[in-house]
């Protein structure tokens, strides 16, 4: 692409060329998500669907396909009704300050070793910080609302992401320690050779765990006790509606997204191929499968993606105390006794240290 848009514009300088660059990307994946997540919310209705006996949506389009885009299109026609003693300004605010940390942290995730917006030294520091960042647009919706339920939902959620964002924190520690690096291409690049290079078979507890805390990060089933429908009618977002409802909705979805893809990062090999060490398919047909591509990196996060939808499918809602007992009292505790597990592995010199 570098090279197309210096031979277009042969006056601009390197830094303008990387500057358009840049800003092309960030069109490509922002497009890319509020796509994704309009055919998510679809397949999730059909999957569940499917899982629970019914039909799913059938209506709009061949199959349903088009029902996801015609609610959003009937909710970007609503009328955003603001409660008489809200904080407007804080109210409109808040579903924002959720949407663009969403989409901010996509800025150092490497989709192929060359397709990257931001490549910077702290990758990690940086998704850690965005990602918390999210709590604050939550906390802001339920005080800004002036509603009771709205205010006892955003409070369940802070509390709910400080005691998962610490296990989450811990399990990218045990990441840092095996790939070396804070950047995510170099975490990749470390799980290189085949599948039993990849991170998740030393690092096994730190992801389950990481994915867990993953699913409690973004609010969903069976974590979701922020929106409790049963207890405190939907949560911070009760009083939301039209556009500003769609923004809480559409930063949920490209968090799921996030936390599939990041999983798929730091303990799957990335685009790192599952079979990059069969040497049987080097001559063959089936050569293609042994290449590091966006197409495995691609079915692993679809794959996540369906493990969310799964999850929602078939488990109950925890309790509130169940909820931060999980947190506090479990994940907590096995990442830090597996991160000194990791330092014996250091020490012996096994795992993906061996080499070293």
């Amino acid at each position: 692409m570098k090279e197309l848009i210096t031979s277009l514009f042969s006056t601009l300088t390197i830094q303008e060329v990387s500057l358009i660059i840049s800003v092309i990307n960030i069109i490509i994946v922002t497009a890319s998500l509020i796509l994704f997540v309009v055919f998510m919310v679809y397949f999730e209705r059909k999957i569940m669907g499917y899982m629970h006996a019914r039909i799913g949506p059938n209506r709009v389009g061949p199959k349903g396909i088009f029902q996801s885009l015609a609610d959003t299109i009937k909710l970007l026609f609503k009328e955003i009704i603001i409660p008489a003693k809200a904080d407007r300004f804080m109210f409109l605010l808040a579903p924002i300050l959720l949407l663009i940390p969403a989409i901010a942290a996509w800025a150092v995730v490497p989709l192929n070793p060359e397709f990257l917006i931001a490549d910077i030294n702290a990758g990690l520091l940086y998704l850690l910080a965005l990602t918390s960042f999210g709590v604050y647009g939550v906390i802001l919706a339920g005080w800004a609302s002036n509603s009771k339920y709205a205010f006892l939902g955003s409070m369940r959620a802070a509390a709910q992401m400080v005691a998962y964002e610490i296990a989450m924190g811990f399990a990218l520690v045990g990441v840092l320690m095996a790939g070396g690096s804070l950047k995510l291409g170099a975490i990749v690049a470390a799980q290189s050779g085949g599948i039993q290079n990849w991170f998740f078979i030393p690092l096994f507890p730190l992801f389950i765990v990481y994915f867990i805390s993953g699913v409690a990060e973004t609010n969903r089933h069976p974590f979701d006790v922020a929106e409790g429908e049963a207890e405190i009618v939907a949560g911070f977002h009760v009083e939301y509606s039209g556009a500003a409802f769609a923004i809480f909705f559409l930063a949920e979805y490209i968090n799921m997204a996030l936390i599939s893809i990041l999983t798929a990062i730091f303990f799957l090999g990335g685009w790192e191929s599952a079979f990059s060490n069969f040497s049987i398919l080097e001559n063959s047909v089936f050569s293609f499968l042994i290449q590091p591509s966006i197409f495995w990196l691609l079915i692993k996060t679809l794959f996540f993606l369906f493990v969310f939808v799964w999850l929602r499918a078939t488990f109950p809602r925890y309790r509130y105390d169940q909820l931060m007992t999980l947190g506090w009292k479990v994940l907590i505790p096995i990442t830090i006794v597996w991160i000194g597990v990791e330092c014996i592995m250091f020490v012996m010199e096994v795992g993906p240290w061996s080499s070293v």
